[in-house]
């Protein structure tokens, strides 16, 4: 009998992504993309199968924080249900809060994500709810957005940084050993520049702010060159097209601020999440498609969704200083 391949970095990584999705939206286990994904490759079945049980083994200690928050969480909820026979809308909030919290107790302790807890162990470096900056060795600087973490390997005469999971801005310095970084499956080489990389979906987007980097979709594949203000998303072993942006406007997050024109609520919401000590859920769909322009400031994410609602006509509540839902 043939014996599988050892399980890839690659389909780890992968398992878990798709297994934080799952725990969201459970009906993604049973979607054509996650099959089509098991499928694809020998690996990808036994690399869930492995991801699945390290995040069983995480129950117990899940279920005691959920037990030592019970009674303030049930006295909300006990509020929340009692109109339930005018609004039967409170119940299915009500509902949605229950599992909710049992998310938050996991992912709110340690800034604990299911997709992120395997990654972290493997980290050099990591921010939690803030921005942090880091020097490198070779007296490169790096500035990690809150939620965000790097894997770091200087040698064989080369300088590599993996981006785990988040995004990270990066000012090198120039010592004649190449610096590479991966990201989504793709590689960005440095040519002397400032630059970020941010995880997008399965793959990542990079935007330059001075200097250039060759672009690589897939490892070693054939490169893109960008330079000051462009940025290019890839994903899936494809490349986009390279757009022009303010990158000082783009990658304002490093001194506080998000800003944005045009973008879903939704993305909004999730941005702000980041540097949110707990959970924000944005419960109305459609709600989340409409288009929102401005300047938020990431140091206060509930003020900042306090503006929105009031131009938006939208409404938080927040629950144990931890939970905020919006419908």
């Amino acid at each position: 009998m043939s014996r599988l391949p050892p399980i890839t970095e690659a389909q780890s990584q992968a398992a878990l992504q798709w297994l934080s999705r799952i725990n969201e939206q459970p009906a993604q286990a049973e979607g054509a993309a996650f099959k089509r994904w098991l499928l694809a490759e020998p690996g990808h079945r036994a690399a869930y199968d492995q991801a699945r049980a390290l995040w069983q083994k995480t129950a117990v200690p899940a279920s005691r924080l959920a037990e030592e928050e019970h009674d303030s969480l049930q006295r909300y909820l006990d509020a929340m249900a009692r109109p339930a026979a005018r609004h039967p809308w409170r119940a299915r909030v009500a509902a949605m809060a229950v599992a909710a919290c049992l998310v938050l107790a996991i992912s709110v302790a340690g800034g604990w994500h299911p997709g992120y807890w395997l990654q972290d162990l493997q980290a050099d470096y990591s921010s939690a709810g803030q921005v942090r900056q880091v020097t490198l060795q070779d007296q490169s600087q790096v500035t990690l957005d809150a939620g965000s973490a790097i894997a770091v390997d200087f040698s064989h005469g080369e300088r590599r940084v993996r981006l785990l999971h988040g995004a990270a801005f990066f000012q090198v310095t120039h010592t004649g050993a190449p610096f590479l970084v991966e990201a989504g499956g793709g590689e960005v080489r440095v040519l002397g520049t400032q630059f970020e990389v941010r995880e997008q979906g399965e793959g990542s987007q990079v935007t330059v702010r001075s200097g250039r980097v060759a672009v690589s979709p897939v490892a070693g594949d054939v490169a893109r060159e960008l330079t000051a203000n462009q940025q290019v998303a890839y994903g899936a072993g494809r490349m986009g097209e390279t757009v022009a942006v303010d990158s000082d406007n783009r990658l304002a997050w490093r001194q506080g601020w998000l800003n944005y024109y045009q973008v879903p609520l939704a993305q909004v919401v999730e941005d702000l999440g980041r540097y949110y000590p707990g959970r924000i859920l944005l419960l109305d769909g459609e709600l989340g498609q409409r288009k929102v322009s401005g300047s938020f400031p990431v140091a206060e994410p509930l003020l900042a969704l306090d503006s929105l609602g009031k131009v938006m006509g939208f409404s938080r509540q927040t629950v144990l200083g931890r939970l905020t839902l919006i419908r």
